[in-house]
């Protein structure tokens, strides 16, 4: 046993139906071109970081067929298929990529069934363990209804297992649960950004995942001194900080940290091992209120 699977099994696991899910996972967005557009800068190290995730014991991949699009579910077949047993490969639908690199919604009924269709057949997997819901400018609960409708029709024909909800409300969480069970909720939260603090809460009460998007900031890295301060005092990096914060924040909170260097993953992984005295985690937990 290495000593990332040693690490990545530390964070502890959230089943979702008969998988355990690692709490430190794999975010795939950046494996795709500048912007999420396009191949890869350097394809054979975008497969590395792929097996580096699963050879280190990490069960959770973050995927999407619009990534790219469709360039990283290709790599993630392509490095991983035939597929172990307990890897989830997590998708989401509910946006397409224009020529411009946009990302609008693509909410229909019609535009959400070739979604998962795509992402089966990209994927080369006979069922989407799980699929999240990405909304797009809107947090009013009815203007989620009819598209989780239709994952929820595409779960009964048995094409998908589980399904969840991103960039959402907790109203929208709700009107969700009203059509179908919710296994997870995908949001923009961090260290820095804690509108959902009340939302992380309720999941965890429920048995929902909690998967925080732009775990680290995203394309624009979180720059704080509070983490660079507890960092230098646990001589570990800024970013291990920031994951290890999220591990602490609540049970429920599986990580999905994108890079596309092994070495960065290996430093994601080795953010479990972080452990947090109280006076680091007041620090942290005032960056909010700064």
């Amino acid at each position: 046993m290495t000593s990332e699977t040693t690490a990545a099994a530390a964070a502890g696991s959230w089943t979702i139906g008969d998988r355990a899910l690692t709490r430190i996972g794999y975010g795939a967005m950046q494996l795709a071109g500048p912007k999420v557009w396009g191949p890869p800068r350097d394809r054979d190290a975008a497969l590395a970081v792929l097996r580096a995730a699963v050879a280190a014991g990490i069960t959770h991949i973050d995927t999407g067929d619009y990534y790219g699009p469709h360039v990283v579910n290709d790599l993630v077949r392509e490095a991983l298929h035939p597929y172990p047993d307990q890897l989830c490969i997590a998708t989401k639908v509910g946006a397409r990529r224009t020529p411009d690199r946009a990302w609008p919604a693509a909410l229909s009924r019609d535009e959400l069934v070739r979604a998962v269709h795509d992402n089966l057949r990209r994927l080369d997997i006979p069922v989407l363990h799980l699929v999240n819901l990405r909304m797009t400018g809107t947090r009013a609960a009815a203007d989620l209804a009819e598209p989780f409708g239709a994952l929820a029709d595409l779960r009964e024909q048995g094409l998908i297992r589980h399904l969840g909800v991103s960039n959402v409300s907790a109203e929208q969480v709700r009107a969700a649960q009203g059509i179908a069970p919710v296994a997870c909720v995908q949001n923009h939260y961090n260290v820095a950004l804690r509108e959902d603090d009340d939302l992380v809460d309720r999941c965890a009460e429920q048995g929902i995942a909690y998967v925080p998007y732009y775990p680290l900031g995203g394309f624009r890295p979180l720059q704080l001194d509070a983490l660079e301060d507890v960092a230098r005092a646990l001589d570990v990096t800024a970013r291990q900080v920031a994951l290890a914060w999220l591990l602490r924040r609540s049970p429920a909170i599986l990580l999905i940290p994108g890079t596309s260097s092994v070495a960065h993953l290996r430093e994601n992984i080795a953010a479990a091992s972080v452990e947090l005295p109280d006076r680091a985690l007041r620090s942290l937990d005032a960056v909010a209120g700064r």
